[in-house]
């Protein structure tokens, strides 16, 4: 499919620079795991692959179609969570694929889309679910004691003064939209009207993340990665949080056998006692100014990337011991 042409429209983040870590040869079979609008699955169409796509949002997979069509028997589309991607593509008989890729987080599609509740730009729904079932961010928020929604504040959004976020919004209860969170949210910093660096963005990132179970999804995912990958697989990971890269680096680093900092919000991992599972991961990448210029969400990506060895994967016991 390398005639497939380029969607400015639809554009990922550090997309030339996934596609040197995927180093991606024609006829491979790689993953998309967040399939979103589509970006990365269209470049590795481009680039030769045979690509299976996954997201949990059934607007994506919907949205997908048109490209399925497109790709004329390339692309598989599959509704699901990345963090079950290994047990998603067994029941279609499929047990090893050369790459996976990761773009952790909400997508452009999501935010663009005042009605999924995921932008304090856009009023809306104070929805955030990426797979429109579950508990909403106002189910959470009009129910959770003020400690729990401070914690979540501050460990997922880093907001310093989350216990007064927090209170602001216990006291502002019921909530129903997004434009009266952020209203509560600003006030509660003391934010005047017009001035940069709007405050609710670490806590809009913080319950969205939490409704989400998005840093327990990322780790699932590595993981499944793991087993899935053929020996020489490539895995690359875009992520736009602190503590998701985090996650990202501590995992490569431990599976590729060096001593893992731990996070403060998870256990220290347990020492490598057993053949590495990657190789020495390749050094972080960031966008350039050229990318931050023209798409101001590239801004915090960071991107990392290895290639699987061909030891064993750790069983799912030993991963979720990790």
């Amino acid at each position: 499919m390398t005639n497939l042409p380029r969607d400015p429209r639809h554009d990922p983040v550090l997309r030339d620079e996934v596609l040197a870590a995927l180093a991606i040869a024609p006829g491979e079979r790689h993953v998309d795991a967040t399939f979103g609008a589509g970006g990365y699955t269209r470049a590795m169409l481009a680039a030769g692959a045979d690509v299976i796509a996954c997201d949990r949002d059934p607007d994506a997979i919907a949205g997908g179609q048109a490209l399925v069509e497109e790709a004329g028997g390339k692309l598989t589309l599959i509704h699901g969570r990345f963090s079950q991607i290994d047990r998603l593509l067994a029941e279609r008989g499929i047990d090893a694929v050369d790459g996976i890729t990761f773009d952790i987080g909400v997508s452009s599609m999501q935010l663009d889309q005042g009605e999924r509740g995921f932008s304090f730009q856009k009023d809306g729904p104070l929805d955030m679910r990426m797979a429109q079932e579950g508990e909403s961010a106002a189910d959470w928020l009009n129910s959770a004691d003020e400690h729990v929604i401070a914690d979540v504040l501050f460990h997922y959004g880093d907001e310093r003064q989350s216990r007064r976020v927090a209170r602001a919004i216990v006291a502002a209860r019921p909530l129903t939209r997004t434009g009266e969170l952020a209203t509560v949210i600003r006030k509660a910093l003391r934010h005047p009207p017009g001035a940069p660096k709007d405050p609710s963005t670490k806590s809009f990132q913080a319950i969205r993340i939490h409704i989400n179970s998005e840093l327990d999804e990322l780790m699932a995912g590595l993981n499944a990665a793991e087993r899935l990958l053929r020996p020489g697989g490539r895995l690359a990971v875009v992520s736009f949080h602190s503590t998701e890269d985090r996650i990202v680096k501590n995992f490569l680093r431990e599976r590729s056998g060096g001593d893992a900092a731990g996070s403060r919000h998870r256990p220290a991992p347990t020492p490598l006692a057993r053949a590495a599972t990657f190789e020495t991961p390749a050094r972080k990448v960031r966008p350039g100014k050229a990318e931050e210029a023209r798409n101001p969400r590239a801004r915090s990506a960071t991107l990392r990337s290895a290639i699987r060895t061909a030891a064993p994967a750790h069983s799912i016991k030993e991963a979720m011991s990790c």
